[in-house]
């Protein structure tokens, strides 16, 4: 007689979060965001003051930064890019990069692997592999 087979781990429940949901974090003076985080990947809703400065920094995450409103100079590695309105922007792992706000914007950041540090300064806890986190899911009739 053959011996059953293990399954696979059932994947996680789906969750919906709602933006209005998820408390406003001060970054700076100048910077505030919103963040919902998966066990692999990361989603930031990033509010930035014209004038607003990002220093130069690099992490292991790949960014992706779509600008929503406003505008954005951004420099990764030795590149000068100006990212505007409906734009995306791609940062690979590694690539030191900093930004600077032209104008009030508004933007959304998907990091994979999930930015620890961005959980931590938020006082948040890294959820478990595949256990969504952020705001409570809301409820579904």
């Amino acid at each position: 007689m053959a011996e059953p087979t293990a399954q696979p781990p059932m994947p996680p429940s789906a969750a919906v979060h709602r933006w209005d949901g998820i408390a406003v974090e001060k970054v700076t003076e100048m910077i505030s965001r919103k963040v919902v985080a998966g066990g692999r990947q990361m989603l930031a809703q990033v509010y930035l003051k014209r004038g607003a400065h990002v220093p130069l920094h690099r992490h292991a995450s790949e960014q992706m930064t779509y600008v929503l409103q406003g505008a954005l100079r951004c420099r990764v590695g030795p590149d000068e890019i100006v990212v505007r309105a409906g734009e995306v922007l791609h940062i690979p792992s590694g690539r030191p990069h900093q930004a600077e706000a032209l104008e009030d914007t508004f933007e959304m950041e998907v990091f994979s692997p999930v930015r620890d540090d961005w959980l931590d300064l938020a006082g948040a806890e890294r959820p478990a592999p595949g256990t969504p986190s952020g705001s409570p899911p809301a409820e579904r009739e």
